[in-house]
């Protein structure tokens, strides 16, 4: 697909990404269960004070619906991503920010946020220097972080449905991304970005973190690497 093709499809992604998000989030789903299970591990193990200012890299605000909090959030996404429904209904606590997760000198000073929050956004942002890129952002911005990524080791792949898609050999799996591609060009584009993050370069991307495991039915789902507000 030419360049300005994928560009023009990744507003497309993000907003197909939101309305997907919004159903899963509503009512008492499973999803909506385990994500506000997630979200009570990040406030006991990361511990935000009252008030906090975190930055979320990559969220929408479903996520912060999940849990009662006095937090002022920065939503932190590529541009094009909000619909014009998430800006009208924008709580008074949550603010949009259109930008690069992986460079945001230009905008944030060092330390300028007391959390930095991020779930399963780092798969998303590139290989592995972009990887990288990221990790020193979330760094350089705040005291204290949770970075959660799904887990290589949960047997069916969170973005494909596809049983250990990323262990398949690569011609499988650009069969499967050529059949993709014929019904739904801008969605393949997006798994064609995506690349599960192991445990062993999560720690190697955050040294001097901590980690949590996610399980679910006995399985590792997912992991975070975190570090606690002093």
């Amino acid at each position: 697909m030419p360049l300005a093709a994928v560009a023009e499809s990744v507003p497309t992604m993000q907003l197909l990404i939101r309305r997907l998000s919004q159903f899963a989030y509503a009512g008492n789903t499973f999803v909506a269960r385990w994500r506000a299970v997630r979200m009570e591990a990040f406030q006991n193990l990361v511990r935000p004070p009252a008030k906090a200012r975190i930055i979320d890299l990559g969220g929408t605000t479903h996520m912060w619906k999940l849990v009662p909090h006095d937090y002022h959030v920065t939503l932190v996404n590529l541009p094009g991503s909000y619909s014009e429904e998430e800006r009208r209904t924008r709580p008074d606590n949550v603010e949009f920010i259109e930008g690069d997760a992986c460079d945001l000198g230009a905008r944030f000073q060092d330390g300028a946020f007391d959390v930095v929050f991020s779930n399963s956004v780092i798969e998303h942002v590139g290989d592995h220097p972009r990887r990288a890129a990221f990790a020193r952002e979330v760094k350089r911005l705040g005291r204290a972080y949770w970075i959660q990524t799904p887990s290589d080791r949960f047997p069916i792949e969170a973005h494909t449905g596809v049983p250990y898609y990323f262990r398949l050999p690569e011609f499988a799996r650009e069969a499967l991304v050529a059949r993709w591609e014929k019904k739904l060009p801008a969605w393949t584009e997006f798994i064609r970005g995506t690349c599960v993050v192991s445990r062993a370069e999560m720690q190697e991307l955050f040294p001097r973190s901590e980690l949590y495991l996610e399980r679910k039915l006995l399985l590792e789902k997912s992991y975070a690497v975190y570090r606690p507000f002093a």
